[in-house]
């Protein structure tokens, strides 16, 4: 069974890695813009952001230029649950009108902001902002050679080197910014539409004679300067006085607005692994056998011989997987909490698959910023109804009779469990001021549809699921449950491990539920056939135990791809990652339990019972 669930771990974690890159459709209702030759444009800046803390922070937490008045855009929950923070720049030019050199302002450095820069450059922090909607990147030559454009998001906020014949380390910051805008030209009119932004970070120590603050005149940057990176230009070191300067061009380019994201989206290694997609396949063939070997010659011949056997004969022939008709589906030991489960991972099941829905129709495009965090809080708090229905079903099966109960441990345990965690981990990010901290606003407003949505419709899904019909059984329990005739016997299923990172999406989905529902029919049937009839929560930790792979394999991703070293960052990482992995193990094994429900009801539903 280790090897199995690691494989469900491997695809799920893919699954996470791809859900925000697979789609590329823009937006539908977010019309394109039209620009005129001297339009303004403004740049609007975002969080500074770097892969070594995973903490993000406000652009202006930094000592950069600042416009007379800061203005906050209008964000939505996604974007604060991911730290984003778009406010207005001092950086603004006219479209299609080149400026060479202009200045944006002149600042004094001390010492605290020297120190702030220099953990920023020291902790490889990227500066990010937007023009048109489009995020800023740099340029990036490809390590195959190839002459396709890649792109790297945002840009350096310094680096740290030594001048020539000096051992000293000094902290560079990146004080001047060359803008190229990438515009689509519409052939009838002289209208044209922004589908690239690029910059291309510089450190330069300006000169200048005598500052004017009005007109301020530098001898390292001026209107006239055609190429401002010299040879002898000495870059800008982090001290006490610091000129920021940018330029901008303006490049038309063949690539249509719709098209625009195309180019951002692209990933480190674009190649399909053929490989690793037939690997992937053959597995899942290699399950589909075996269940099928499983239903056509074993069951089918045993149901067949069952149902022929004459009466007196029936109680001397009749062992294995037959034998426990009467106690299959007596109630487990703790079957209200299975209910719980079972009616949280519909609800994570449900959330996912509408999730992908959306992301297919264009919805949860990059284009809408934050869509993603938004529309999987709020399926959470609607797929409650689905949650409470499914629970309640199980639980009436069961003979329970305390239902309220079982409703409000539904609406209460996973979501509380995740929420302790998330508080303690927001509250790490509070004391170090990052803009990844959730207000205090925002935290009300989530248990406001937690408790004023979410629990509502748990309710009102329990009380329907509870009128209802239980799910039938082909045999009744009989009072005295057998004793298990034979010792409980552990089967392992090998299967190979693979790279499924540049799988299609929906596959690798149907690909996860496959491998649940058929790695756990194989073991249930075991588990059956050596006459131990305890098989409800079997079923369920089955799948679910491969988020116990999951949380190891980001264990491993930790120590050999990332390079944190705060210890506040490496909590962050693993409290997120143990979230994770629990709605994971939710997810699974429902997926399992389900599978194995129907494989029961359908094989015992299939022999006749006296």
């Amino acid at each position: 069974m280790g090897s199995s669930s690691a494989t469900v771990a491997t695809i799920f974690f893919s699954l996470l890695l791809l859900i925000s890159h697979a789609y590329s459709f823009y937006l539908p209702g977010v019309a394109p813009r039209d620009f005129q030759r001297g339009d303004p444009l403004q740049v609007k800046v975002n969080k500074l952001s770097s892969t070594k803390t995973q903490l993000p922070y406000d652009y202006y937490y930094l000592k950069y230029c600042k416009p007379s008045k800061i203005m906050n855009n209008a964000e939505n929950l996604g974007e604060v649950l991911r730290g984003d923070r778009i406010e207005n720049s001092v950086y603004t030019f006219n479209m299609r009108e080149e400026q060479p050199c202009k200045v944006a302002c002149r600042l004094k450095f001390e010492a605290e902001s020297a120190k702030n820069f220099k953990e920023k450059i020291d902790d490889e922090y990227r500066v990010n902002m937007i023009l048109d909607n489009l995020p800023v990147a740099v340029l990036r030559q490809r390590r195959d050679g190839s002459p396709s454009t890649t792109y790297e998001h945002g840009f350096r906020v310094g680096f740290k080197g030594n001048y020539a014949g000096s051992k000293e380390e000094k902290y560079f910051i990146n004080n001047h910014l060359s803008f190229r805008v990438m515009y689509h030209k519409d052939p009838e009119t002289d209208s044209a539409r922004i589908v690239g932004f690029e910059v291309t970070p510089n450190s330069i120590n300006h000169e200048y004679k005598e500052w004017d603050e009005k007109n301020p005149q530098l001898t390292t940057c001026n209107q006239n300067t055609k190429n401002i990176i010299q040879g002898s230009t000495v870059p800008q070191e982090v001290d006490k006085d610091i000129v920021f300067t940018y330029d901008v061009s303006f490049k038309e380019s063949d690539v249509k607005w719709a098209s625009r994201w195309d180019t951002y989206l692209l990933m480190n290694d674009d190649q399909i692994h053929w490989f690793s997609i037939i690997n992937s396949l053959m597995i899942v063939l290699f399950l589909s056998g075996m269940v099928a070997m499983i239903m056509m010659r074993t069951l089918f011949r045993d149901i067949a011989n069952y149902n022929q056997l004459d009466t007196q004969d029936e109680a001397q022939e009749e062992t294995g997987w037959k034998l426990l008709h009467g106690d299959v589906f007596r109630a487990p030991i703790n079957s209200g909490l299975l209910c719980v489960y079972i009616g949280t991972g519909v609800q994570v099941f449900a959330m996912t698959l509408v999730t992908m829905i959306f992301a297919v129709l264009g919805f949860l495009s990059p284009s809408n910023r934050g869509g993603l965090m938004t529309a999987m809080v709020l399926l959470w708090v609607f797929m409650g109804l689905f949650a409470g229905y499914t629970s309640a079903r199980l639980y009436k099966m069961f003979k329970g009779t305390e239902w309220k109960r079982n409703t409000l441990k539904t609406a209460f345990m996973f979501p509380g469990i995740l929420f302790g965690i998330f508080f303690v981990l927001n509250a790490l990010i509070w004391e170090e001021k990052s803009s990844g901290a959730v207000p205090f606003g925002t935290m009300f407003a989530l248990v406001c549809l937690w408790f004023g949505i979410s629990v509502p419709l748990v309710f009102v899904g329990s009380y329907l699921g509870f009128k209802k019909t239980s799910h039938g059984r082909p045999s009744e329990d009989e009072q005295n449950p057998k004793a298990n005739t034979r010792a409980g016997v552990v089967y392992e299923t090998s299967v190979l491990d693979t790279d499924w990172r540049h799988s299609s999406i929906w596959g690798l989905f149907v690909i996860l539920i496959i491998t649940c529902a058929e790695i756990t029919i194989v073991l249930c049937y075991f588990q059956l056939c050596s006459e131990d009839y305890h098989w409800w929560w079997r079923a369920y930790l089955t799948a679910g135990s491969s988020a116990f792979y999951l949380f190891l394999y980001s264990v491993f991703y930790f120590f050999t791809k990332l390079e944190i070293t705060k210890l506040v960052s490496g909590i962050l990482y693993f409290g997120y990652m143990l979230i994770g992995s629990y709605a994971f193990f939710v997810l699974t094994g429902t997926i399992g339990f389900y599978a194995c429900f129907w494989f029961v009801r359908k094989i015992y539903s299939s022999v006749k019972i006296d």
